[in-house]
């Protein structure tokens, strides 16, 4: 059995990174061109990765299953990127930086990896401001700033409401320079359906052709995984409809093994759900909170116009309950509290779960050009979906599943339990605890792309024998056998029912009972119900066409299966976890106040789950979590 070992370089918090940096061994550089290096996902973590390895002089296969790296999801982060760079002179530091994120993450995270995400920060926007990003600037010329949830300090830098489309576009260009180059070569339209392991170590991928159908086998001396989260997992959530977790799932059932797969994120600033035949949510970015004041009506089922309900007649709850941080709460707290006030029957809109957002004092107090330079884009967003205009009436926006904290778990190399496999981004679970921070996605797929894989790929490399492997070797026959049938399977199935419609029947069965709270009957219930749906898929699934062209119904099919035991999974562990902490509430685990409550003693660890095989239980592990530097306390915003 692998052993868990975080390898957390020892001394003083703040000299770990560097430390390992000096005692890690490097490959010289005209020894580079010798190695070669797969990077599956092109979007902050995998093409920042890309391009630096591709920079440093390795050979790179990247690939992503859009028909261009721009089209990543990265592109859909819309507020903005931390970093400890005190511009503001309002008192932060990267310890505050760290110590923000690693209470937001209600103390479930390691404190080594998110110092050294703090660290890095101010890295991020100086390679980014080298490359042309478009900050947003003082009238002086110096980078401007707002704040995010969670934090008393302007530390967010932003692009207007593209921030993620400007960065992704930087890491596009230098990722092109290397395509260029010769370092780097693309596969797009390319999914990852297996991970080839060779004498124990990852050796290199099987990937599907989305266009032709046909299946491909790549070799390399390391495996990079940089393939986002698993939030479609519900169905509708704020994610890209491809985003998906086939990639991480394969590798799991591979045996990396996954860690906190209950901590999922739900954004309390998405539009609502407005029917049954929706694909995905749109979000409307966190830092609209930065002037929008959030409310309800006072009333029970007050349905009026917004604009006539009078300032003594509205709950701006979130100013109520949590007077020192206001609407800039964190995500799973704003969240739950929106949740509440639409359960006592006072939302607004026909479901009527959602609460308004409303600008007028912003408008008042600044005018409204100044809140269409801070916003424009996203009011004109909120408009083309919503048919209403923001400037005068109030959005309207509700929860939604977003984001996920939980994924493959990594040590402080970003490498998994399976040599030589690494894990960047959001597809690890490493840095963000059970609840992430706004503006701190961006600053760890940018960090871990550009910083850090390519120092710790470094060291695994010149420190580990890889012989060469041909895609000839029996692994690499194994594994594509196995994908062949699977897909062969999925074609034979002749079922009734749609991809469609047993996602949709999985994604309200996550979201019911494994979503914003959930309570152990429920996951009970939850975990039988997805059974039955996995036992459904296996014998009523419809698909047509073939497998030798483009089908975007078996693309789907495939995500599914994957979805349905990840779903599954998510259910058990949220179960195990008798506790609440961030975005994992457990009904049953609150104070009087409503609030979570965690149980430091015996749940402050992370879980890591090992697959076992078909029809066999998983086992969990337990990397257990040592907190010298900071004490974990109750969080509290009030």
């Amino acid at each position: 059995m692998t052993k868990l070992d975080a390898k957390i370089p020892g001394g003083p918090l703040e000299g770990k990174w560097e430390q390992h940096k000096n005692e890690s061994k490097l490959v010289a550089p005209a020894n580079r061109r010798k190695f070669s290096v797969i990077v599956v996902g092109a979007g902050l973590a995998g093409g920042g990765a890309a391009a630096t390895l591709g920079e440093l002089g390795y050979n790179v296969l990247n690939f992503c299953i859009q028909d261009t790296s721009r089209r990543a999801h990265s592109v859909a982060a819309q507020g903005g990127i931390n970093a400890a760079k005190d511009y503001q002179n309002d008192g932060d530091s990267v310890w505050r930086l760290f110590y923000d994120t690693i209470k937001g993450g209600d103390y479930r995270a390691r404190e080594a990896n998110v110092y050294r995400l703090a660290e890095l920060s101010a890295n991020i926007i100086d390679q980014s401001t080298a490359q042309g990003v478009p900050f947003a600037r003082e009238y002086g010329g110096t980078l401007a700033n707002r704040s995010f949830g969670g934090v008393q300090v302007s530390r967010t830098f932003y692009a207007r409401g593209q921030t993620g489309q400007q960065l992704l576009l930087g890491v596009y260009s230098a990722l092109m320079r290397q395509v260029g180059a010769g370092t780097v070569k693309m596969f797009e339209r390319r999914e990852m359906l297996d991970l080839v392991i060779v004498d124990g170590k990852a050796r290199g991928i099987i990937t599907r052709d989305l266009v032709t159908g046909m299946l491909e086998r790549f070799s390399a001396d390391a495996v990079l995984l940089a393939t986002g989260g698993y939030s479609p997992v519900f169905f509708l959530s704020t994610n890209a409809v491809n985003s998906n977790a086939t990639a991480a799932w394969r590798a799991h059932k591979r045996g990396a093994w996954f860690s906190n797969p209950c901590f999922t994120q739900i954004h309390p600033t998405a539009i609502p759900k407005a029917g049954d035949f929706q694909s995905k949510l749109s979000l409307m970015s966190e830092s609209l909170r930065n002037d929008g004041r959030v409310w309800v009506p006072m009333k029970v089922d007050d349905k009026r116009d917004p604009r006539q309900i009078r300032e003594e007649e509205r709950d701006y709850f979130l100013e109520r309950r949590y007077p020192a941080f206001g609407n800039l709460v964190p995500r799973d707290i704003a969240a739950r509290a929106a949740k509440v006030v639409c359960d006592e029957g006072r939302g607004v809109g026909s479901t009527p779960y959602a609460v308004n957002l409303d600008f007028s004092d912003a408008i008042s107090r600044l005018g409204e050009d100044v809140i269409r330079d801070r916003y424009g884009n996203l009011f004109d967003m909120y408009k083309e979906i919503t048919a209403e205009n923001p400037y005068e009436v109030p959005m309207r926006i509700y929860p939604a599943p977003h984001y996920t904290m939980g994924g493959l778990w990594v040590d402080y190399n970003l490498q998994s339990t399976i040599p030589g496999l690494h894990v960047a981004g959001e597809a690890n679970f490493s840095d963000h605890g059970a609840n992430r921070l706004g503006a701190s996605a961006l600053m760890q797929g940018l960090a871990d792309g550009y910083f850090v894989a390519p120092r710790t790929i470094a060291h695994y490399l010149a420190s580990t024998e890889l012989p060469e492997v041909s895609t000839d070797h029996d692994a690499f026959a194994e594994a594509e056998d196995s994908v062949r049938k699977g897909v062969d399977h999925l074609l034979s199935i002749k079922g009734e029912k749609t991809v469609r419609e047993l996602h949709w029947e999985l994604g309200r069965v996550m979201w019911d009972k494994v979503g914003m709270s959930r309570n152990g009957e429920g996951l009970k219930e939850a975990i039988g119900e997805i059974q039955g749906i996995r036992e459904e898929f296996g014998q009523n699934l419809k698909l047509s066409g073939e497998s030798d062209d483009f089908n975007k119904q078996l693309e789907m099919a495939g995500r599914l299966s994957d979805y349905l035991e990840l779903g599954e999974l998510m259910a058990k562990d949220a179960l195990m976890r008798e506790e609440s902490c961030g975005g994992h509430f457990r009904e049953e685990h609150k104070t009087e106040e409503g609030e979570a409550l965690r149980d430091d003693e015996n749940f402050s660890f992370v879980s890591a789950w090992e697959y076992e095989g078909e029809g066999k239980e998983s086992v969990m592990h337990k990397e257990e979590l040592e907190f010298e530097n900071v004490t974990p306390t109750t969080r509290s915003y009030k």
